[in-house]
């Protein structure tokens, strides 16, 4: 298992980031991790990658690895991961979280719609503000993440399965968990294996080009 963080743990993280505790104040946060894996099982391999994820690593970082499970918080790395993990061909597990809602999606390249697909564009600013201008219920990064594990040990899904074309939202005001379905346009064009994207509306907007 590889993990990717750049960040050092803070006393803020505590309540919702369960890897971390408050002896590990201060610690990179991809050792805090580590250790609390390897802890839980001795026979794990931790990669870490303790460094930003940008377009000059994302590729060799994501080599060898047989499913991306995506926790990112920004719409810029959001979009850099889908399009590597269409480059690479390797299945994302998505999880968002803004206050009390969570989504989670599984994106299977080639297969059904990519990110790009279901977000052609990021909202502005001001209708996506971080965790720490919004806000987040502390428990449900867990339960994001918990879905995100099931969907991940359920392995990537295909052409018939319908969980690839939609998205779960998890709602804890109205306690409802319900499928939103992708954009009627967002179709997978049955492309060939030079292709960057899984569509051609996709392809203007990726970070690879021909």
């Amino acid at each position: 298992i590889g993990i990717i963080d750049m960040d050092i743990v803070d006393s803020s993280n505590i309540q919702r980031q369960i890897m971390h505790n408050l002896e590990r104040v201060g610690m990179r946060k991809v050792d805090s991790a580590r250790k609390t894996l390897e802890a839980l099982n001795p026979d794990l391999k931790v990669i870490t990658y303790d460094t930003r994820l940008g377009a000059d690593n994302v590729l060799d970082i994501f080599d060898g690895y047989d499913v991306i499970v995506d926790g990112t918080d920004n719409f810029p790395t959001r979009y850099l991961v889908n399009d590597a993990a269409l480059l690479k061909r390797i299945p994302v597990v998505h999880g968002s979280i803004f206050r009390f809602e969570g989504q989670i999606t599984v994106f299977n390249p080639y297969v059904g719609p990519c990110y790009r697909c279901m977000i052609p564009e990021p909202p502005p600013a001001e209708l996506a503000p971080s965790c720490a201008e919004a806000g987040v219920l502390g428990v449900l990064p867990g339960i994001v993440g918990s879905i995100q594990v099931v969907s991940n040990l359920q392995g990537p899904p295909g052409p018939d399965v319908s969980r690839v074309r939609r998205r779960r939202r998890r709602d804890r005001d109205r306690r409802v968990r319900r499928p939103l379905h992708a954009p009627p346009g967002a179709r997978l064009a049955r492309s060939g294996p030079s292709s960057r994207s899984c569509r051609p509306a996709c392809r203007a907007g990726s970070a690879y080009e021909d």
